[in-house]
């Protein structure tokens, strides 16, 4: 674990490199925790998706809110669509305890070319998903609850 002035951060390298393709009905947080299963992925980054999506299920922290982030500071947004995909950004670290945590974020727009986004706790694939995904070779690293922040963030441990 390196530390400077603050900074927390650890080196990775990457591993095997993963071009998915998600069909139309299927969900799109379910077919990425089915490829970790299969593939046996401990850590990844969503490096690019597009396509469409509907049915989307998402959350954003509300204006003014203070830390720690609670329920109640949270807005939760459920959009029919669809949307245009313009991109997925997330990681895959392990839970604290055991099991595999997908952390991700969506941003897509609508008809009228207005964008949204927030952390994605699920979405719908409308037409078609193109994700590449990038596993990452790395130990250390758990997600877990911060008591700070109020939500699940990485942690680095060991040496």
């Amino acid at each position: 674990i390196m530390e400077n002035n603050g900074l927390s951060y650890k080196e990775y390298t990457q591993g095997r490199r993963f071009l998915v393709k998600i069909l139309p009905g299927e969900s799109l947080v379910g077919r990425i925790a089915d490829l970790i299963q299969v593939e046996k992925i401990q850590a990844a980054v969503v490096l690019s998706a597009i396509g469409s999506v509907k049915n989307v299920k998402l959350k954003d922290i509300k204006s003014g809110a203070k830390l720690p982030i609670t329920p109640a500071r949270l807005v939760a947004h459920d959009i029919e669509g669809p949307l245009e995909l313009l991109g997925i950004s997330g990681n895959i670290v392990p839970a604290a305890g055991e099991g595999i945590d997908c952390h991700l974020h969506i941003m897509a727009s609508k008809a009228s070319g207005d964008v949204v986004g927030g952390h994605m706790f699920e979405a719908e694939v409308f037409a078609t998903c193109e994700i590449i995904l990038v596993e990452l070779v790395l130990d250390g690293v758990e997600r877990h609850l911060s008591k700070e922040g109020g939500t699940p963030t990485i942690f680095f441990t060991g040496a």
